[in-house]
């Protein structure tokens, strides 16, 4: 993916007249020796010629002192960049009107990036222009490019200019040294540049320079520096000068198209680890936020997660890998996909931690992590926490009390040759379960534990707000949880992840066993029809009746053990069959000639949703149906 270059300002590349230069107008903008010493030993160190494509280094021999004073100055001057922009503007204002009285500058569009093999054709399009003020008009009737208003130059100028395989400029930038643009190719090489209306109005003789500027694969945009027709043309040993403000450019220009396709790959990994958005689940409300360390460290090893579970259920996850690089962004990929994976096998919290723990065995020895566990039940209004060395989750009750729960603290994930415990707690409708890293709680000016404690009494502070029969909404609550972060607080990365408890009520949930056998869809049928009833949604009989009975079938004709039944009566109406068997079922192509399988087809046409679920103890199918149908 190529990096596009910036268009040029309205600042830059608008307005562009200049003054006829001064006699001595060379010599008094070059910088005094005082002011700044020659980098000349360190200049031509980094640049030494390797081929006839390398950057030219600078001839001490050749050069004036004032030179040499000029290129030292100019070249920490665009090194300072730290964006595309910066340094083409470092450029500029180091050139003009020091060492030039214009210059256009012109980038590859799109800028290609390290290896990267562009395609379609060269195209260079003008990034930024400067030009040294002024208001006096030149002589001989000659209106030099530089003196043309901004309406003018958009007109003369070409914006876009496609480099053509074999062409004069082409070669020009095959050839990567400077030229005037005095010899018929050079003049050849503008005219494609600039258009032809424009390549009339440059100045003739050596008062133009045409540099390339080569990167470090390959030539990535050219320099035109321009001099007026009153000024005192360029010499030979201008054309060391431009190479070396060419050079020293198109490095930084290399370097920041580099670090911005870094940064986006940053972005793009860091939005891909985490989740776009979180699961609707039933009977609990989800939040999160995350935050990188910094602008300049957009990666890091926090993540947090929510999983659906079998019995309308919810896992929730927290954790956190030690660095802020991209391996750390991969281990904690690697690690949250392997979560997800064992949440789907229903294991229990401690046994995930466990087998985390040998995941990142497996993947190094240097790696460590942190990392909470949770499963929710709406049913039983329960929540089974395991903990790898993560800072303990902090419970807000709904008259307002804040609560640091009491999880076994656990060794971090990677130690390996550890055991993980669980905690069963309660989890009342109304309250708020926050699950944070630990880049909340700790800093430069904090300790954790010092950190826990304002974080609950912020939590209760917040709650008092909303009273003590309303929880806080919980966009608003994270909000104010990040605003507890003052100046120096941000030394790591942040995830936060906020439940809200909103529970099944025991009168909205029908539970049944069934044993394996043929009368066991005939009962099935009459349960939920009798649970309907009690509901008042007899509407739904029918559909409810039909699933049930398909679910059912499937389920007790494999089954050895008694099949479970549940409805739940939420914002929709949910079904969950659980048996033994550890196979899931699959829709598949039905022939005429198939006496069964056609089941699934029935489910699949008239519940809302449907799925299927493995457990460590066989397997939960599952619909859903709109209440109201």
């Amino acid at each position: 993916m190529g990096y596009r270059a910036s268009p040029p300002s309205d600042s830059a590349s608008v307005t562009i007249k200049v003054v006829p230069a001064q006699a001595q107008h060379t010599q008094q903008s070059l910088p005094r020796a005082d002011e700044e010493p020659s980098v000349l030993s360190r200049t031509t160190r980094d640049n030494q010629l390797t081929s006839p494509d390398a950057p030219i280094t600078v001839d001490a021999s050749r050069l004036s002192a004032d030179r040499l004073r000029y290129i030292g100055a100019a070249t920490r001057r665009i090194a300072r960049g730290i964006d595309l922009d910066e340094i083409v503007m470092g450029l500029c204002r180091a050139t003009v009107p020091t060492f030039s009285d214009a210059i256009l500058v012109y980038l590859r569009d799109p800028l290609p990036v390290g290896d990267e093999r562009p395609t379609g054709p060269l195209m260079l399009r003008l990034s930024r222009t400067d030009h040294r003020p002024g208001e006096d008009e030149a002589d001989e009737g000659f209106t030099p490019l530089v003196q043309l208003e901004a309406t003018e130059l958009n007109v003369v100028v070409t914006q876009l200019c496609e480099v053509r395989p074999g062409s004069a400029l082409a070669e020009v930038l095959r050839g990567v040294r400077p030229v005037f643009t005095d010899t018929p190719a050079a003049r050849a090489a503008l005219s494609e540049l600039l258009g032809k209306k424009a390549e009339c109005c440059v100045p003739p003789g050596k008062r133009a320079i045409l540099a390339p500027l080569r990167g470090r694969r390959r030539v990535i945009g050219t320099a035109l520096f321009l001099r007026d027709p009153e000024r005192r043309a360029f010499e030979e040993d201008d054309l060391l000068v431009a190479a070396q403000l060419a050079t020293h450019s198109a490095l930084g220009i290399d370097r920041t198209a580099l670090d911005g396709h870094g940064a986006f790959i940053a972005d793009e990994l860091q939005r891909r680890m985490l989740p776009e958005t979180l699961p609707r689940c039933t009977g609990v409300r989800l939040s999160s936020r995350y935050l990188p360390a910094a602008d300049t460290v957009r990666v890091g090893g926090d993540w947090y997660d929510a999983i659906p579970l079998p019995g309308s259920r919810v896992a929730l996850v927290v954790g956190d890998v030690m660095g802020h690089s991209m391996t750390s962004a991969a281990l904690m990929g690697q690690l949250r996909t392997t979560a997800q994976t064992l949440a789907g096998l229903d294991l229990p919290p401690h046994e995930v931690l466990h087998a985390l723990d040998e995941q990142a065995q497996r993947l190094g020895t240097d790696y460590i992590a942190t990392c909470l566990y949770a499963v929710y039940d709406p049913v039983s209004h329960r929540i089974t926490i395991a903990n790898a060395g993560h800072p303990p989750p902090v419970l807000l009750h709904l008259g307002g009390r804040a609560e640091v729960l009491r999880v076994p603290a656990g060794a971090p994930i990677g130690v390996g040759g550890v055991d993980f415990d669980a905690v069963e707690l309660d989890a009342p409708a109304g309250a708020t379960l926050l699950l944070y890293t630990d880049g909340l709680v700790e800093s430069r000016l904090r300790d954790v534990w010092t950190g826990i404690e304002q974080l609950r009494e912020k939590l209760g502070t917040v709650a008092q707000i909303t009273g003590p029969d309303h929880p806080p909404p919980l966009e608003a609550l994270c909000d104010e949880v990040l605003d507890m972060l003052g100046p120096g607080d941000r030394d790591d990365d942040i995830a936060l992840l906020a439940a809200r408890f909103d529970g099944i009520a025991p009168s909205d949930v029908a539970y049944w066993f069934l044993e394996p056998e043929d009368a066991a869809p005939g009962r099935a049928r009459r349960l939920a029809r009798r649970a309907l009833q009690h509901w008042g949604m007899e509407e739904l009989t029918d559909s409810v009746e039909l699933l049930v009975s398909e679910v059912v079938t499937n389920a007790v004709r494999y089954a050895t053990r008694p099949v479970t039944m549940r409805l739940f009566r939420t914002d929709v109406l949910r079904c969950e069959i659980g048996d033994d068997v550890p196979q899931l079922p699959r829709l598949r192509e039905i022939r005429v000639t198939d006496e069964g399988g056609r089941g699934l087809h029935v489910v699949n046409r008239l519940a809302r949703r449907w799925g299927a679920t493995r457990l460590s103890t066989g397997k939960v199918v599952w619909f859903e149906l709109d209440i109201g149908r």
